[in-house]
């Protein structure tokens, strides 16, 4: 069963060894050699890192003579962008709505207060209130 290609990248991008590789390919093409010096890991486990990036279609590796480079490959990671975009235009729309509920419920309150504060400074029946002996 083949995952979708959101799915595939979201696992991809689960490892942080892989998302390391993947911010190192950000300022250009390397070598398998040159992406694996950093890591602590024999060079197979680095080239299952990278096919697994290449399957979810991360990083594409190419051949020039005996260089074998890998490049980032920006169209994935723009795809998990535009879906996360959607949800933060949704909380944004949410915490606006929240934001102007706070806002009247804050001015209502005000408003209650200040009328509470008229009302206990007047006296409630025109007279003079008693002094206590």
């Amino acid at each position: 069963m083949t995952a979708d290609p959101l799915s595939q990248t979201f696992a991809a991008l689960a490892d942080p060894t892989r998302r390391a590789i993947l911010a190192r390919l950000a300022s250009g093409a390397r070598s398998v050699t040159e992406l694996a010096e950093p890591f602590d890991m024999s060079m197979p486990a680095v080239s299952k890192h990278l096919r697994v990036l290449e399957r979810a279609g991360l990083i594409a590796r190419g051949r020039e003579a005996q260089w074998r480079p890998c490049r980032l490959q920006p169209a994935p990671i723009k795809e998990v962008a535009d879906w996360a975009e959607g949800f933060r235009e949704m909380w944004e729309q949410r915490l606006d709505r929240l934001e102007t509920y706070l806002q009247r419920l804050t001015a209502s309150r005000e408003s209650d207060t200040r009328s509470r504060i008229r009302k206990s400074k007047e006296p409630s029946h025109g007279r003079k209130p008693r002094r206590q002996q």
